[in-house]
């Protein structure tokens, strides 16, 4: 195909309710990263704490092993953390890659940060790394292709292996 509209698209209208009640929408009293805190790290889904920020799993994952840096602090913009909440985010992200890399095999990964809603942020009040482990040819057409993701454990085994497997610096 080739013209001025050459693009294909892939229509997900399913997303709307989401994107229009859900996605952005928290309050510091119903960020799913607060109340993280405030429970028990097997409840909260925690993998790791730190002194200014914790690691955790998604609850909505790319692929088996996706997890997130958050601060400890409702903070939604990374010019807002101070020096000691970036050196911790980024020794978090170094030790998260080490120990899924020992873990799970994988090879590569996609770390990023969608910060506002309008850059795609589903908690858009409070800042998270997101770091999704990857593999030569693992299942990324899956979403696409059958509408659907493989996941080969339950997330709160991934955070239990995670947990007891921790490669801190």
């Amino acid at each position: 195909m080739s013209g001025a509209d050459s693009w294909q698209r892939i229509w997900a209208p399913h997303r709307k309710q989401y994107l229009v009640s859900e996605a952005g929408n928290f309050t510091e009293a119903t960020c799913p990263f607060c109340l993280a805190q405030d429970v028990d790290d097997e409840t909260g889904l925690v993998v790791r704490r730190g002194e200014y920020s914790f690691v955790v799993m998604n609850k909505y994952p790319y692929a088996s092993g996706h997890i997130m840096v958050c601060t400890n602090r409702h903070v939604s913009m990374y010019d807002e953390l101070t020096e000691a909440e970036t050196v911790e985010i980024s020794n978090l992200t170094q030790e998260a890659m080490a120990t899924l890399r020992h873990v799970s095999g994988c090879e590569g990964f996609n770390i990023g940060m969608n910060q506002g809603t309008v850059a795609g942020a589903g908690v858009a009040g409070h800042l998270h790394q997101h770091i999704v482990p990857r593999w030569a040819n693992d299942s990324n057409f899956m979403p696409i292709v059958a509408g659907t993701r493989v996941m080969p454990e339950l997330i709160q085994e991934t955070r239990k292996l995670l947990s007891e497997s921790w490669l801190a610096k």
